[in-house]
């Protein structure tokens, strides 16, 4: 398995063959990918999750086999080249074509024809021999007891069994699903009655037809989904006819012979009725398969870049959740997110705002908030207008005013994560605190929302969903163990995404905490119920205790480590707490004196880089986005109109652009650069702050075209 997975992955067989080897013994892709690349060849997390991956793949696909050998065995069929093909089949489509024609079945037409006793003719059929005549010859098998009534019923029987042997060979099925794969064209049609003085958002699709072997993921998704609504019908298209030619060919069939016309016959109806549905079927489940990965790829991204979002760091905050009728939702949060405080200001019902501004100032002096967090929903850029003039007018102009993206802060607000927290406070200024936490940090904020509640996917809802699950669970896992985890203030979500640790243990580390007070080092971390030394082996260097009793433990540095630290120490002559965040002496430390069959020179490194910034946050710096004043409805938009924005998705096919104006505007793949981009995912990331020129506004769709490329020279002058 390991020469295999090497060849595919284009890895190297003894980095595979560690990685397998590590997972075996428990560990984790987060901790085999920090902790020990000296064993892997230095794999990063990506690599590594392929080949666990693929093992499992592997894995399943033998199982299988031995399932389809026991069962073509029981049948005494199995011949020893049989198994051999079996054994070496390298898909799983391979291996269900090998079984096919001993898989148990239903009762067919080909069936009913062999219980008639009509398996030498359809023999005869298949042979394709010079000599002998059809009809004289399906007279020996005329019965009427057995429901073959005449010479034509008996040839008729024949060709159904016939058929059914052409299209259950493996090699037709393989020239077959390759045809559909590289020739064939994903086509749909609108459905007559479902479209007829309608508009719909599949209206591209009317009249649509695309090579399968090139659909876009985003275009074959949206097919789908207007063929499940029943907007449109879909088929994939091919040159029938020439595909029938080649499966007579690879059948034998001979034109001299006496049974030609029969096999032709077979074939022809075998295609259209056994083997095209059948194919067709495959191909477009292996086109789905295709498109949710890539669909699946591009939520990936788009959350990864969310989580990793620059956090405005421990800061106080005000968090506020904006409406109109029902007045805006405001909490007040301490640095580490507590809530101390929480209001309902109305600055959008009556002409007199000065109540809502002097309560806001309360709530913001309360706290010491250095911003106010706003959700970009409904009623957003009025409040932000509203508070922008309340802390000019009050004196405040220092404190910060920003835009979030509130989306799933709803679903935060009635979820068990939510009432768990906040068993007492009202859903609706739940909302606020998620808002105002998101801003603050936003990887600890948004683990506690389902990631498909984000907004940031593409066709979430009609990929497969187990896919999307375990891969958006990676994505989580992934930043936050790039991050690191404070252990004394983390939420028991925050914490269940740390490597090793799991939710049922990060729960007992926060009910630990609550009956014995904060940790003090990460070695306690071993009193915690189910939390034993493999455990801690896992997560350890994924977890600060800041302020701890020992000087590495609010670092990257794993404590296995912390003995060849100290030695490093010692041999510069320094207290082990004066190297710890001094760059200068770690400078002066010769790495290649560690260096042993155990730590070699990228572990080295590493150590190197976190003594040098312990702790060090893998985050961009906050920089507050800023909105043009007047700019807040599509209505105030105009082509040619240069406008700041935020990427709040990115697709396959371009970039959607929150600019302010409670509707995205798309940035079209086309004009996201300058130069040709094949993936946007190049260029643009989730959370990115986007300068953007207005090309045009659709008002009665609610569509927004922007072009993210230089304005061109004679309009620069305007």
């Amino acid at each position: 398995m390991e020469a295999r997975i090497a060849a595919e992955l284009g890895l190297t067989k003894g980095g595979v063959a560690a990685v397998l080897a590590l997972l075996g013994e428990g560990a984790t892709i987060p901790f085999i990918a920090r902790y020990r690349k000296e064993r892997t060849g230095a794999l990063d997390e990506v690599q590594i999750r392929d080949i666990s991956e693929r093992a499992t793949a592997l894995a399943d696909l033998d199982k299988r086999k031995d399932v389809v050998l026991a069962s073509i065995r029981e049948q005494g069929a199995l011949t020893p080249e049989l198994e051999r093909r079996i054994r070496g089949a390298a898909t799983r489509a391979e291996l269900e074509d090998l079984y096919l024609p001993y898989r148990p079945k239903r009762k067919t037409r080909a069936s009913v024809a062999r219980e008639r006793g009509l398996t030498p003719l359809a023999e005869r059929i298949l042979a394709q021999p010079r000599q002998g005549d059809p009809a004289r010859e399906a007279r020996a098998f005329v019965d009427p007891k057995r429901d073959v009534p005449d010479a034509a019923a008996a040839l008729a029987g024949a060709r159904d069994i016939a058929a059914e042997v052409v299209c259950e060979r493996a090699d037709v099925r393989a020239l077959a699903r390759d045809a559909f794969t590289r020739h064939g064209r994903v086509a749909s049609k609108a459905v007559k009655k479902a479209t007829e003085g309608k508009r719909t958002r599949f209206e591209d699709y009317y009249d649509y037809a695309e090579r399968a072997d090139r659909v876009p993921s985003h275009r074959y998704l949206a097919v789908c989904r207007g063929e499940e609504e029943g907007v449109l019908r879909v088929r994939l298209d091919l040159e029938d006819a020439r595909l029938v030619e080649q499966v007579l060919r690879v059948a034998g069939h001979d034109r001299r012979s006496a049974f030609s016309g029969e096999l032709v016959a077979a074939v022809e109806d075998g295609y259209s009725r056994l083997l095209r549905p059948a194919v067709e079927k495959d191909v477009r489940g292996a086109l789905k398969e295709r498109a949710d990965a890539e669909a699946v790829s591009v939520f990936a991204k788009n959350l990864e870049s969310l989580l990793l979002a620059p956090p405005l760091g421990e800061r106080p905050v005000v968090g506020v959740d904006p409406g109109f009728r029902t007045g805006c939702k405001c909490a007040a949060l301490t640095a580490t997110g507590e809530l101390v405080g929480h209001t309902t200001i109305h600055p959008h019902t009556t002409n007199d705002t000065s109540r809502a501004a002097a309560d806001l100032l309360a709530l913001i002096d309360r706290v010491g908030a250095a911003a106010v967090a706003i959700g970009n929903g409904t009623a957003g850029r009025e409040t932000e207008a509203f508070v922008r003039e309340a802390l000019r007018a009050g004196g405040r102009s220092a404190v910060l005013v920003i835009a979030v993206n509130e989306a799933g802060a709803s679903v935060y607000s009635a979820s068990d994560v939510a009432r768990e927290e906040f068993p007492d406070l009202d859903l609706t200024y739940r909302g606020a605190v998620s808002i105002g936490r998101r801003l603050q940090d936003p990887l600890a904020e948004l683990v506690k929302i389902e990631p498909n509640a984000l907004g940031v996917g593409q066709y979430q809802h009609d990929v497969h969903q187990p896919l999307l699950t375990a891969k958006l669970g990676q994505v989580v896992e992934s930043a936050v163990n790039r991050v690191g985890v404070e252990v004394n203030t983390a939420s028991a979500q925050l914490l269940g995404y740390v490597a090793g640790l799991g939710a049922a243990v990060a729960r007992a580390v926060v009910a630990h905490r609550a009956s014995r007070g904060r940790f003090t080092s990460r070695r306690q971390l071993l009193e915690v119920s189910g939390l034993g030394p493999k455990r801690f082996e896992q997560a350890a260097g994924f977890l600060r205790v800041r302020g701890g009793a020992h000087p590495l433990d609010a670092s990257a540095v794993h404590p296995e480590r912390y003995p060849l630290v100290e030695r490093m120490a010692r041999d510069l002559g320094a207290r082990l707490e004066a190297l710890v965040g001094d760059a200068d002496r770690v400078a002066r430390i010769d790495l290649r004196r560690y260096a042993d069959g155990e730590v070699g020179e990228p572990t080295l490194r590493d150590i190197a880089q976190e003594l040098a910034r312990p702790g060090r946050d893998p985050r961009a710096a906050f920089e507050a986005p800023r909105f043009r004043e007047d700019v807040r409805t599509v209505e105030d938009l105009e082509p040619g109109m240069a406008l700041d924005g935020v990427v709040t998705n990115v697709t396959n096919f371009g970039a959607f652009v929150d600019i302010g104006v409670h509707q995205d505007g798309l940035v079209h793949i086309s004009e996201l650069a300058d130069r040709f981009v094949r993936d946007p995912h190049e260029v643009v990331h989730a959370g990115q702050r986007l300068k953007v020129r207005v090309l045009s506004v659709d008002l009665q769709r609610k569509r927004i075209a922007l072009s993210a490329k230089a304005q061109p020279p004679e309009r620069q002058h305007d």
